[in-house]
C-alpha cells in the first residue's frame, strides 16, 4: 500500500502563489509517474500536471506557464508550484501516483486525500 500525504493548500488572492506538496510513503524511484489532479464543484477531475520517473513533465493547457511540477527524490516528495493564480483554479487538488509492482506484474493507482485551494477575486 502506498500512502500520499498532501499539504500546502489554502486561500489566496488572485495573482498569488501556492506550493503544494505530496509526500509518498515509498521511494519515488519506485513510482512510474506522479501527478496533481483537481476537481472543482460540479466538474470532473482533471489532470493539472504530471512528472514521470524519467523526469518528463506534462501540464494542462490551462496552467502552462503558471505551474511547475518538481520532485525531491531524497524526501520522496513531489511539489506543484502555482503562480498567478486565478479564481478558476479553485478546486480540491489531489496527488496521484502510478506504481508498477514487478513481482506482481501489475500497476496500481493511488490518491491522496486532497487539499483545498481557493482563489479569491
Amino acid at each position: 500500500q502506498v500512502q500520499l500525504v498532501e499539504s500546502g493548500g489554502g486561500l489566496v488572492q488572485a495573482g498569488g502563489s501556492l506550493r503544494l506538496s505530496c509526500a509518498a510513503s515509498i521511494s519515488i524511484f519506485s513510482i512510474n509517474a506522479m501527478g496533481w489532479y483537481r476537481q472543482a464543484p460540479g466538474k470532473q477531475r482533471e489532470l493539472v500536471a504530471a512528472v514521470t520517473s524519467g523526469g518528463s513533465t506534462d501540464y494542462a493547457d490551462s496552467v502552462k506557464g503558471r505551474c511547475t511540477i518538481s520532485r525531491d527524490s531524497a524526501k520522496n516528495t513531489v511539489y506543484l508550484q502555482m503562480n498567478s493564480l486565478k479564481p478558476e483554479d479553485t478546486a480540491v487538488y489531489y496527488c496521484h501516483a502510478e506504481v508498477w509492482f514487478p513481482s506482481a506484474q501489475s500497476e496500481s493507482h493511488y490518491w491522496g486525500q486532497g487539499t483545498q485551494v481557493t482563489v479569491s477575486s
